[in-house]
């Protein structure tokens, strides 16, 4: 069985059912309120390891069990995540927040590095949040649609709106022209990735996120790469893997900079913003556990001392 969610905002992927909390409440309905729900968290909240990632609208999922509360055992296909399942990432959802897919898939061409590039036609979202309309300049059918969603033309523009089709929906919705990007045809530059990553500035952490309105580190990087049409993994450590290490002094903007502790595995990541400057002079933007927001840095003392590689995507 596949399905494609179709809420407005992201859903999130959890570890478990048991795993949801009281504030978790926002998250979990056919029509998920994913701002309310970060909004209304404790900084400590938001870094809770129940949420493994979020789905974007219209990405597509292998659902494997059903529970007869309601909760789905599936695999993001869209979100490859090598360490735990060579479909895609693991882990649990509500059902109803999945429907049909509108058509069957068309394929994927694989790039280097273990990046995917998408070759069916289809339109991107280029605007941090942008809304659906039931018709042009009408009544919001589906609000908080993010950067890096996938829609399906349904046909030319009128009057500076776009129709699309929506998996769950009939007739199609009408988003702003201008919000709307065809998917590149040619493999974005870094600093193409960069500027999109850099848009993101100031989003709230949040463990597992990946949306505007809250992003762990890997979530950002996924996302500003996705926006292309390039899907890298999930995961800090299989983005690692997936990317051509560089010898460190030779790192540009775009490229990424990974972080273990001493005998531990890959557990953060940021993209470089400026080329090295003499000794451990070096910059980054990231989303950081610890100041609980994307920002852009020097590189402070305590991340240079795990600073493991630099790394290029190649697609």
């Amino acid at each position: 069985m596949t399905g494609v969610q179709t809420c407005a905002l992201p859903i999130s992927l959890w570890t478990s059912p048991e795993a949801v909390r009281p504030v978790d409440a926002p998250a979990l309905g056919s029509r998920t309120d994913i701002e309310s729900w970060i909004s209304g968290m404790t900084p400590d909240e938001r870094v809770g390891h129940c949420v493994l990632s979020q789905l974007l609208l219209g990405e597509r999922v292998l659902v494997e069990e059903v529970r007869p509360d309601g909760w789905a055992r599936l695999v993001a296909v869209e979100q490859p995540a090598a360490k735990l399942d060579p479909r895609g990432y693991p882990g649990w959802l509500p059902v109803d927040q999945l429907t049909l897919p509108l058509e069957p898939a068309t394929g994927e061409a694989m790039g280097t590095g273990g990046a995917t590039v998408a070759d069916e036609a289809a339109l991107v979202v280029d605007a941090v949040v942008t809304r659906l309309h039931e018709f042009p300049a009408g009544p919001v059918a589906l609000p908080g649609v993010i950067l890096g969603t996938r829609l399906r033309p349904a046909g030319p523009a009128r009057d500076g709106w776009r129709p699309v089709r929506v998996p769950g929906w009939d007739a199609p919705l009408w988003a702003p022209e201008g919000h709307l990007v065809p998917v590149p045809t040619r493999p974005p530059s870094a600093a193409e990735v960069l500027a999109v990553a850099s848009r993101l500035l100031d989003v709230t952490y949040v463990w597992g996120g990946v949306s505007p309105y809250g992003i762990d580190c890997s979530g950002l990087v996924h996302l500003a790469w996705r926006r292309f049409g390039v899907r890298l993994p999930r995961d800090a450590d299989d983005q690692a893997a997936a990317t051509t290490s560089l010898p460190l002094g030779t790192e540009r903007p775009g490229d990424l900079y990974f972080f273990a502790r001493p005998g531990k595995a890959i557990h953060h990541v940021g993209m470089v913003t400026a080329r090295p400057g003499p000794g451990d002079d070096r910059r980054m933007l990231h989303a950081c556990y610890t100041k609980r927001r994307v920002l852009e840095e020097r590189l402070p003392a305590e991340r240079t001392a795990t600073l493991v590689g630099a790394h290029r995507v190649a697609v």
